[in-house]
C-alpha cells in the first residue's frame, strides 16, 4: 500500500449518505473524539503502519527493505501515504466547507500548507547539518553527496531562493512539495464538486492524464530540466480518491467474494512482475516489468499502481473487520497513536533514517546490526507519536 501526513479529523457531512453494505473505505462513524471529531480506528492504524514501513524504505541499504510491501506489488507505502491523507483531509477540512464555507476552509487549508511548508524546510536543514557533521562514508563518498546535497553547500546563496520556492528539490525531500500542491488543489476539487457532483472526477482523470502523457513538470533544480520525482498532478488522483469516499461522494463497493477474489488474484498476480526473484529466475518476468513500466512508474503514478492500491485497500479493510472491529490489542493502540501524529513521525522518520545509516555505515550491516537499528527507529517513532500527543494536549493548562 512512502510516508502519512497528519491532516487531523472532523466528521464528514456526506457520512450519512454512504451506502449501507460498506462503510468500509469510508466509514466516518468509528471513534469520537474529545473534541467532538469523529475518527475511523481503521484510518489511524494503517498511517501508523506506513509510517513504520516508510521508516524502513528511507534507512539506506537497509536489508528489513527487501520484505517491506514494495517489493511484492506495484503500489508501496507512498500510496498509503497519499490515500490516507486524502481521507484524513476531507474530515480536517471537508467539514470545515460544510460548516463554515470556502473562506474559512481555504483559511485553514493555507494554514496546514503552511505548516507542512516549514516543515519541509526544518527536514532539509535538519539533515543537510547532519550529513556535512557525518563527512564520508567508509566508501569514500561523502554523505552530502550521498542525497544530491553538494550543490546546496558550493552556492547555497543562489539556491536558498529555489528551496524556498520549491524549485530546489532533491530527491529525498519530494514528498512534502508534492503534498503541499495536492492539498493547494483542495479547495478547486471542493467547489469543483459544489458546481456539479461529477466535475471533481472530470478534473482529476484531467490532471492525471496531463501527467501521464508528460504535459506537467515541477523544476527540481535550476541547472537542469529534472523535476519533481512525484509529479503532484498524476498523485491528486489517489489522493481525492481517498477525499471523496470519505465526504461520500464516491461509491463504496460492499463485501462482495467474487470481487475480494478479483482483488486477491491482482494482487498475487502482480508479484512476479515486481519481484527481483522473479526477474532472476526467468527473463521473461524482468522484461514484461520493462515493457508496462508505463503503467507502474512511481513518479507519474501509473495506472497499475492505482489498481493495486486499491485491490491491496479492499482486501485489508475487510480483514480488519467492520469499522476496524478485530482491531485489538496494545499493538493497535501504539500504531493507532503514530497514526495520529503523522507529519511529526514522518519528519522525525525522515532524519532518523538517515542517522540510521550513518551508525550502520561504522558498526557493520549485519542481521543483528540491522534489527537493532530497525527497532531502535521504531520506538523513536513511537515516543515522538506519544510525545506530540501529549504536547498537544496542553498540559501546562492543568
Amino acid at each position: 500500500m512512502r510516508p502519512r501526513e497528519s491532516a487531523g479529523a472532523s466528521a464528514s457531512s456526506a457520512a450519512g449518505s454512504t451506502p449501507q453494505p460498506m462503510r468500509a473505505l469510508s466509514s466516518a462513524a468509528a471513534v469520537r473524539t474529545a473534541t467532538g471529531r469523529v475518527r475511523d480506528p481503521r484510518l489511524d492504524f494503517f498511517r501508523g503502519v506506513g509510517m513504520l514501513i516508510i521508516l524502513t524504505a528511507h534507512i539506506p541499504y537497509d536489508g528489513w527493505a527487501l520484505w517491506i510491501p514494495a517489493r511484492f506489488g506495484f503500489s508501496d507505502a507512498t500510496e498509503m501515504f497519499v490515500f490516507q491523507s486524502g481521507m484524513a483531509s476531507s474530515i480536517a477540512f471537508g467539514s470545515t466547507f460544510d460548516r463554515a464555507g470556502m473562506l474559512a476552509f481555504v483559511a485553514r487549508v493555507a494554514q496546514r500548507i503552511w505548516q507542512i511548508f516549514w516543515a519541509h524546510i526544518a527536514v532539509f536543514v535538519v539533515l543537510v547539518a547532519i550529513m556535512a557533521a557525518a563527512g564520508t562514508r567508509p566508501d569514500g563518498v561523502s554523505y552530502l553527496e550521498s542525497l544530491n546535497l553538494l550543490p546546496f553547500i558550493r552556492d547555497p546563496g543562489s539556491l536558498m531562493g529555489s528551496l524556498l520556492t520549491l524549485r530546489y528539490v532533491p530527491n529525498y525531500f519530494d514528498i512534502l512539495p508534492m503534498y503541499i500542491v495536492v492539498l493547494a488543489l483542495m479547495p478547486v476539487m471542493v467547489l469543483a464538486e459544489r458546481c456539479h457532483r461529477g466535475l471533481p472526477f472530470l478534473l482529476m482523470a484531467g490532471l492525471w492524464l496531463a501527467e501521464q502523457f508528460g504535459f506537467t513538470g515541477f523544476s527540481a533544480e535550476p541547472w537542469s530540466e529534472r523535476t519533481w520525482f512525484f509529479g503532484p498532478l498524476g498523485w491528486q488522483l489517489l489522493f481525492f480518491t481517498g477525499f471523496f469516499l470519505m465526504r461520500g461522494s464516491l461509491p463504496h463497493p460492499g463485501f462482495d467474494r467474487r470481487l475480494m477474489l478479483l482483488a486477491i488474484a491482482f494482487v498475487f498476480l502482480s508479484v512476479p512482475f515486481a519481484w527481483v526473484r522473479f526477474f532472476e529466475m526467468h527473463p521473461f518476468f524482468k522484461t514484461a516489468a520493462q515493457e508496462i513500466a508505463f503503467l507502474t512508474d512511481k513518479s507519474h503514478f501509473g495506472a497499475l499502481r492505482f489498481v493495486h492500491f486499491l485491490a491491496l485497500c479492499y482486501i485489508a479493510v475487510h480483514v480488519v473487520g467492520e469499522k476496524g472491529s478485530r482491531l485489538r490489542g496494545p499493538a493497535v493502540r501504539v500504531l493507532t497513536v503514530v497514526g495520529q501524529q503523522s507529519l511529526a513521525v514522518f519528519i522525525t522518520g525522515m532524519v532518523v533514517a538517515q542517522i540510521i545509516g550513518i551508525a550502520l555505515d561504522h558498526v557493520g550491516r549485519n542481521p543483528l546490526a540491522e534489527a537493532v537499528a530497525n527497532l531502535a527507529g521504531f520506538a523513536i517513532l513511537v515516543a515522538t507519536a506519544y510525545f506530540v500527543r501529549w504536547f498537544k494536549s496542553s498540559p501546562w493548562k492543568v
